[in-house]
């Protein structure tokens, strides 16, 4: 598992602050578990196990939390961001709340790198269970958003079979594309008018928005980053 950089985390850290998120709580409890149905309310207990009415697998109450609207100050849904999807719809990363996100920069004419870090993506989505499909979001972020207009991505994604709705591809302006570069410290840069040098870094996400797991370089073994993202969709 590659390390998340303490500037990644002091980013987001800056980026909360700015928000002007406040929010401040000193209390500090043991995880609390909660059936996913409230087939007994607001019924909390202090070990998991199953509902006693509908035999569910309860969950931690904080990944509830998370798929109902709370997010912590860490979380990429702080940013505000907007992008443009391959549908050409304006949307902020706050929309996908909810989903495991997997992520990754890419720009749609590169030759080299780019196409490795697509197959790994496909061969990790082809690895989610059938029943956890629909709760994972799998998403390409431009680093040449200039070139990668929404009407290209939609044509990337087709060219790619990736034009079904777990699959997004977004492009933001320069200013918002770097700050979220910076945010999954992915290092990019122009080397000339068509191509661009990029870490090759593959990003997982929580259902509230906090990153969780990264796998960097191509081509690697992703037994790791297929268990995180089983283990967070429960």
């Amino acid at each position: 598992m590659k390390k998340i950089p303490n500037a990644v985390l002091l980013c987001l850290m800056l980026i909360n602050l700015m928000a002007c998120n406040t929010k401040n709580s000193n209390k500090t409890t043991a995880e609390k578990y909660q059936c996913p149905m409230h087939c007994e309310g607001d019924k909390t207990y202090n070990q998991p196990g199953k509902c006693d009415v509908c035999k569910m697998e309860l969950q931690p109450l904080a990944m509830n939390n998370k798929k109902t609207g709370e997010i912590s100050g860490l979380s990429i849904f702080n940013l505000p961001s907007k992008w443009t999807n391959q549908n050409n719809e304006e949307i902020q990363l706050k929309a996908m709340q909810g989903d495991v996100l997997v992520m990754v920069m890419i720009y749609t004419s590169c030759k080299t790198a780019c196409p490795r870090l697509v197959a790994d993506m496909r061969g990790i989505e082809e690895q989610i269970p059938a029943d956890k499909k629909d709760d994972v979001t799998l998403v390409f972020v431009s680093i040449d958003p200039e070139t990668d207009t929404p009407q290209r991505l939609k044509e990337f994604a087709k060219e790619n079979q990736m034009d079904t709705d777990n699959w997004v591809f977004l492009r933001g302006s320069e200013e918002d594309t770097r700050e979220f570069s910076a945010v999954l410290a992915v290092n990019y840069k122009k080397i000339s008018p068509m191509d661009f040098s990029h870490s090759n870094i593959i990003s997982v996400f929580d259902q509230g928005g906090e990153l969780a797991y990264q796998q960097e370089g191509l081509g690697v073994n992703n037994k790791e980053t297929i268990s995180k993202i089983i283990e967070l969709v429960h």
